[in-house]
């Protein structure tokens, strides 16, 4: 935590700090001199002389000291609250972009639950960590004082006294708390499964209603939230035994000191005022001493929190931008379409299962190569690789005649648009959707690309118009529509590598020849990739690429291949003897209707 609260770059921040542990040390300072003066107003009522006069001076003093004390508390909890919350802000904010960082490797094994629930406890545990560290710093330091000022006020058995209970306390909570740790972490584990559970079935809703399986995700829930609640109350019985121990300690050490005052009062030693100078001092000890172990308990339960938060930015950034990075324009604004290459690339998703072996083709600027391929081929991959989510294995990935990998990765993607098969829209209005191509887009612009996709009327028929929300995931819009609304986000960001994964798997069939001539018109001025289930949909590519196990096993035209009369000419008749698909566009369009009526 040491860079986010002491930045070398922030020299206000460390000015800041500073200024809190002054405003410490001096609330220390003055809480300490309390019980002092206090203990000079006793003695001198217990004299008739000076109760005319000095008494009262020590009163009014005692009344400022107590005074000054309180103000450079809140003081220093004033001036130290930006600096919390801005800590804890920065850790929140380096996580979340350590997450966007990652491969998406990292995200396809892990629950996105879990992930963002360790990130928010997290950032609680940094928040409270500093806000447990304004108690604890000043306790201890108060411990010092106290403890030295007895030695010089009365001799050394009441400091060793008062330093041994201070001692045994720490070390009683530091053993103790060290074995709640392991009941702290299998309930945030728990914590972890249980929230992870919850939000897949709910994100899975349809799913779930489709098989009947409510009470199925019920108990599975249940499952975890029993187990969950069992850890909780064993880690409460812990709580309670360790704050216990501590009071126990306190309270023993409390009676010693007091029985050793009492006889040095009655022998002559020491003054009544005195005698109540050594009590106040140790009730005053006591209090923060006390609270003290239930603030430890806290810090290394957030330090538990923040455990989690710092593994998650320990895992190792598989695909990691160059050292010298090579320049890339973004836009056909900017630039000419680009040019692609694959040179004998190999890929697996893991190591003993390789997807790719060995595959290589070009497509020249302005060009386009339509992939096809059985399921499980890797057509998918090479948009992947391409996009640079994954590095290969051997090969290259050549864009513009450099290795994919020599470029900044938010440069590269910057030049490339994809329209995935799975569409997945924000929980936002259809504007946003398409304006996230390109953040800060006119108005003009969102709707230029909303005509090109061919769902501009679809949304000026919505009471909300552009407004309009479209739901979790895009849930409330049909699977058409949200590839419509995909294919207008792509087309805002007017890349110059455009790829398009069955970009029109999910429109019916009026409505994709209405899109392919759009995105015909779309493409002609850049460089596509097009990955096709439909063959229909390819036939005017340049060349056309058939992918199996792994490899190119033909490529070529779509005449060319249909004379070939290989796998391509195959896959064609097989289509091409299906029944054709009705035109369901009358249907779509009610669909949508009804799904966002109530919207």
């Amino acid at each position: 935590m040491l860079p986010y609260l002491w930045p070398r770059n922030d020299p206000k921040l460390r000015l800041r700090v500073t200024g809190v542990a002054l405003l410490l040390v001096a609330a220390k300072l003055a809480t300490v001199a309390v019980p002092w003066v206090y203990s000079r107003v006793i003695d001198d009522l217990s004299h008739p002389l000076g109760i005319a006069a000095m008494p009262v001076m020590l009163i009014i003093g005692y009344g400022l000291v107590r005074l000054v004390a309180a103000a450079f508390n809140e003081l220093r909890d004033a001036v130290f609250a930006p600096v919390r919350y801005r800590v804890a802000r920065d850790a929140a904010l380096t996580s979340f972009e350590h997450m966007h960082d990652l491969s998406l490797r990292f995200h396809l094994d892990r629950r996105s639950g879990g992930v963002t629930r360790a990130i928010e406890r997290g950032t609680e545990g940094v928040e409270t960590l500093l806000r447990m560290g304004l108690v604890i710093l000043p306790t201890l330091l108060e411990a010092v004082l106290v403890i030295g000022l007895i030695w010089r006020v009365f001799d050394w058995r009441y400091a060793a006294l008062i330093f041994g209970a201070v001692v045994g306390y720490v070390l009683f909570t530091f053993a103790f708390t060290s074995w709640r740790i392991g009941i702290r972490r299998t309930m945030n584990d728990i914590n972890s499964e249980a929230s992870g559970k919850a939000l897949d079935s709910l994100l899975n809703y349809e799913t779930v209603k489709y098989f009947g399986n409510e009470a199925h995700e019920a108990t599975r829930y249940g499952d975890a939230q029993t187990r969950y609640a069992r850890a909780a109350i064993h880690t409460q019985y812990s709580l309670s035994a360790l704050n216990f121990g501590q009071a126990a300690i306190i309270g023993l050490a409390l009676t010693l000191v007091m029985l050793l005052a009492g006889h040095d009062v009655a022998a002559g030693h020491l003054t009544v005022g005195q005698f109540v100078l050594i009590n106040t001092y140790l009730l005053q000890l006591y209090a923060p001493l006390n609270f003290l172990g239930s603030i430890y308990s806290s810090i290394r339960n957030s330090l538990v929190d923040l455990e989690h938060m710092l593994g998650l930015l320990d895992e190792n950034v598989e695909v990691a931008d160059p050292a010298n990075p090579l320049p890339i324009a973004a836009h056909l604004k900017d630039a000419p379409p680009v040019s692609v290459e694959f040179r004998d690339v190999h890929f697996g998703y893991r190591k003993d299962r390789e997807i790719l072996h060995g595959v290589s083709f070009s497509v020249s600027p302005g060009g386009m190569v339509a992939i096809v391929g059985p399921t499980g081929a890797g057509k998918s991959t090479i948009s992947r690789l391409l996009f640079r989510f994954y590095d290969t294995s051997s090969g290259q990935v050549m864009i513009d005649g450099h290795d994919v990998r020599d470029y900044r990765q938010s440069d590269l993607r910057a030049a490339i648009g994809v329209v995935p098969q799975d569409t997945v829209l924000f929980n936002d209005t259809i504007g946003y959707n398409i304006a996230y191509g390109r953040l800060g887009a006119s108005p003009a612009d969102i709707e230029q690309a909303a005509r090109l996709a061919r769902i501009h009327d679809f949304i000026l028929s919505l009471p909300e118009g552009y407004n309009t929300r479209v739901g979790e995931r895009g849930l409330k819009l049909s699977g058409g529509e949200k590839q419509r609304v995909a294919i207008a986000r792509t087309i805002l960001k007017d890349p110059r590598l455009l790829i398009l994964d069955e970009a029109t798997s999910a429109l019916d069939t009026h409505t994709e020849r209405e899109i392919q001539s759009a995105l015909r018109a779309v493409s002609a001025e850049r460089t596509t990739v097009v990955i096709a289930h439909r063959l229909s949909t390819i036939v005017e590519a340049d060349e056309i690429l058939v992918l199996g196990n792994g490899l190119v096993q033909e490529r070529g035209c779509h005449a060319d291949l249909i004379a070939r009369n290989g796998l391509y000419a195959a896959m064609w008749a097989a289509q091409d003897s299906a029944p054709s698909e009705p035109v369901l566009e009358a249907e779509s369009v009610s669909r949508a209707h009804g799904s966002l009526q109530d919207v």
